[in-house]
């Protein structure tokens, strides 16, 4: 298959697609080697580079998606008023920023470093796919273990969670607020 054809199929798929897909996804899904993927992906960033196009392909975790272009972000975010990043809360944002240093982590140890309860954060975090259950501890009251999301990374810019300012510990909600 040529790379014209084959990018043109994994970009249809990954416009049709709200999360990121594996390499491995895509080759299965068009019966293709991954290095044929890897070159049509390539193909394509180069593509969307090269116009002035408002998208882009995004690596997150070694999953590709299609994005908007960072410099886009204010029209797109004054656009989409729902689920808003802008619009959560302070008290939010802190669990936010704790669970993105610190995961994986509790409910009870969210609460330990902020000094007050986090329920209703957690709850509007978990709905806006920016954190996520990702088990529970295997000791008295089972608690669950919060951890980002790709979401997160998405929304914020980021390939990995190594992209994440470094900070010092007493400092590191504060910063990432300011970060963001």
């Amino acid at each position: 298959m040529e790379i014209e054809t084959l990018s043109g199929i994994i970009e249809s798929i990954l416009f049709a697609w709200a999360e990121p897909v594996t390499v491995k996804e895509l080759s299965q899904a068009v019966k293709t080697s991954d290095s044929s993927v890897l070159a049509a992906i390539n193909y394509l960033k180069e593509k969307y580079a090269d116009r002035c196009s408002g998208l882009r392909v995004t690596d997150i975790n070694g999953a590709y998606t299609l994005s908007t272009k960072p410099e886009n972000y204010d029209y797109v975010n004054e656009f989409v008023t729902k689920k808003n990043i802008k619009s959560l809360s302070g008290a939010s944002l802190e669990v936010l920023s704790i669970v993105a240093y610190k995961q994986p982590i509790t409910k009870i140890e969210i609460e330990e470093i902020r000094g007050v309860k986090c329920d209703t954060s957690l709850k509007n975090l978990v709905d806006l796919n920016l954190i996520a259950i990702t088990g529970q501890l295997q000791k008295i009251g089972k608690p669950n273990i919060y951890e980002t999301t790709d979401d997160f990374l998405l929304k914020f810019g980021l390939k990995s969670l190594e992209e994440l300012p470094t900070i010092d510990d007493e400092s590191y909600e504060t910063n990432f607020l300011e970060e963001i």
